[in-house]
């Protein structure tokens, strides 16, 4: 069984990831579909994910999206804030109903023993029949006569983030918009149902998430699958597909699963300096992230800190703040990156549009 080292799986995630050359796609939705959706907590920072990865990209294309519904931005993976195609969303969020659920109890079990979610569930989607949008709030105070015990925030979270399938209205996620969440189901905003999960056991949503998935993180393992979508039941569909998939393993002795036809560029195919966003799916996407990120720097991964890669690998923290572009290095930079770095920040100052009078590299001194 062939062996990839961390270097070569890198340069495979960087391909699939338009980070080892800026696709020429025409629309965000079709760069979107590709990342099998782009983490949207941070309302702004899926922009800058795409500019680093779309030749010419302008923020007018995916404001465009978003009002014109072929882009939402919704609960879905990891219980996190996804933007994701009108299509995936509407063909994948039943697979992910029961984590959503169990990922919200995880977080309030005691705050809502009693609740039955069912009845919650049809109370909050009698609400929402009206059709008109609505803040976590305000559904909560339209059924808390109901229930009056558990904290608003734990029903809110329950009725938005897992029982009602919703999602986010713009101006939310516009660009340089600043706007609350206000919610509409799903299926109203769309205009079309949620795809129902098959009545037999087989899983074919689950098949498809495991080749989207492949196809935009791969090689990869069932645990970094699993990482990335917060779903447990996938081996299944591992199972049902491992004749159509390649097989490596990875340096700590892991199975990885590939599509066969699927980019796995030379290990020594070069990198250009990148810029991502915070929370990224090119670094969260896997569970074991080593392909990408050092160990000793795993917590600026989940901390919100935006990044640079440089050699495809994150390098520096970035922030922009009092006009200011400033970098920080995680470790030293040479003379030749140094200047990469530069020559990135300065088309990034151009597309952020912040007035930003310097770019500075702290070097610690």
């Amino acid at each position: 069984m062939t062996l990839l080292d961390n270097r070569a799986l890198n340069r495979a995630t960087l391909a699939r990831q338009h980070l080892l050359q800026r696709t020429a796609a025409p629309a965000p939705e079709t760069v979107v579909a590709q990342l099998c959706g782009m983490q949207a907590q941070e309302p702004q920072e899926p922009f800058i994910g795409l500019w680093s990865r779309m030749s010419g990209f302008a923020p007018k294309q995916l404001d465009e999206a978003l009002t014109g519904r072929t882009v939402v931005r919704t609960h879905l993976m990891r219980r996190t804030v996804h933007l994701v195609t009108a299509g995936d969303a509407l063909a994948w969020r039943a697979r992910h109903d029961t984590m959503l659920r169990q990922r919200v109890l995880g977080t309030y079990r005691s705050d809502l023993a009693g609740v039955d979610m069912a009845q919650l569930a049809a109370a909050g989607r009698a609400v929402m029949a009206d059709g008109q949008p609505r803040t976590m709030r305000e559904l909560v105070e339209a059924v808390e006569d109901r229930w009056p015990a558990p904290p608003r925030r734990a029903l809110g979270e329950l009725l938005v983030a897992a029982l009602i399938p919703m999602a986010q209205l713009p101006p939310r996620g516009l660009w340089r918009r600043t706007a609350g969440v206000r919610n509409l189901p799903l299926a109203a905003w769309l205009g079309r149902d949620i795809d129902p999960l098959p009545a037999d056991d087989g899983d074919p949503v689950g098949q498809q998430l495991l080749r989207r998935y492949l196809a935009a993180y791969g090689p990869a393992a069932g645990a970094d699958l699993r990482a990335w979508c917060g779903l447990a039941g996938l081996p299944a569909a591992v199972k049902a597909l491992r004749d159509e998939l390649v097989v490596f393993r990875d340096e700590r002795g892991r199975e990885l699963f590939d599509l066969p036809d699927a980019p796995r560029p030379h290990p020594d195919t070069p990198a250009p300096v990148r810029f991502l966003p915070a929370f990224d799916n090119a670094v969260l996407g896997y569970h074991d992230r080593s392909r990408i990120i050092d160990d000793a720097h795993l917590g600026v991964s989940v901390a919100g800190h935006r990044v640079v890669l440089v050699d495809g690998r994150v390098a520096a923290t970035w922030r922009v703040r009092d006009h200011r572009l400033g970098i920080s290095p995680l470790r030293p930079l040479t003379a030749r990156e140094e200047e990469a770095v530069r020559a990135e920040a300065g088309e990034l100052a151009v597309f952020l549009e912040d007035d930003i009078e310097q770019i500075r590299i702290d070097t610690g001194n």
